[in-house]
């Protein structure tokens, strides 16, 4: 369930819907964490699964990651920030002014909490295909991974999977020599896109204790649960 916490007017749907769109993607570099499944072993398809698990191998060895991100919306609507990720369970997405949107998970809860209007969305964790993603092993045997196409410059993975991504598809790009993730495009059910590109990336860094800290207190103290 979802708890809303609130003071004011909430934060729009449509808001919500793009800043998830934004958080999950960045979350699903996680997602080649598992051999890609194949109906059909073919060479082509084996080919496909092991370049997918180098991927995974690469991601499954990186514990925390923070970086630059910019995000463009369906309407060419144009937004970014910084980004800030600690495995098992942690992420932080700092949205520049204008924008008034943090969200942060501490482990146990998403929140997604607008400044300006004073309004919060909490998310139990357990619930949201972060879950899976931020997670210290990642089980993907259900999801699907549609195609791998690689490319000189460029190895670009399409899944999807309705118990994570509804009706919507996920297409990530990944440096072929490096394995970093580039960017990804996430096309939902109204054929709209979200794309996020992802710079000014670091591994292994070191946070301070209170970067994921949700302010339970500040949320309590303005806003009512319904």
């Amino acid at each position: 369930m979802t708890t809303r916490l609130e003071a004011g007017t909430n934060t729009s749907a449509r808001s919500r819907r793009s800043v998830l769109k934004g958080a999950v993607g960045l979350l699903a570099m996680a997602l080649v964490a598992m051999p890609m499944a194949a109906a059909i072993p073919t060479p082509a398809a084996a080919q496909d699964s092991q370049i997918a698990q180098q991927i995974a191998n690469h991601f499954a060895s990186i514990r925390t990651m923070t970086g630059d991100f910019v995000q463009f919306g369906p309407r060419g609507e144009q937004t970014g920030g910084t980004f800030h990720i600690a495995r098992p369970g942690k992420m932080r997405f700092n949205y520049q002014e204008p924008s008034p949107i943090r969200v942060i998970s501490d482990g146990d809860s998403v929140v997604i909490g607008n400044q300006k209007l004073g309004t919060w969305d909490v998310y139990p964790l357990n619930r949201t295909p972060l879950a899976l993603l931020l997670s210290e092993s990642i089980d993907l045997s259900a999801s699907n991974v549609e195609s791998v196409n690689q490319q000189p410059d460029l190895i670009t993975i399409v899944m999807s999977d309705s118990s994570m991504f509804g009706n919507s598809k996920i297409t990530m790009m990944f440096d072929p020599n490096t394995y970093d993730l580039k960017q990804w495009t996430m096309l939902d059910a109204q054929n709209k896109e979200t794309t996020v590109m992802i710079m000014n990336v670091r591994t292994g860094v070191d946070f301070a204790a209170n970067v994921f800290d949700v302010p339970y207190d500040q949320l309590r103290g303005r806003g009512t649960q319904r």
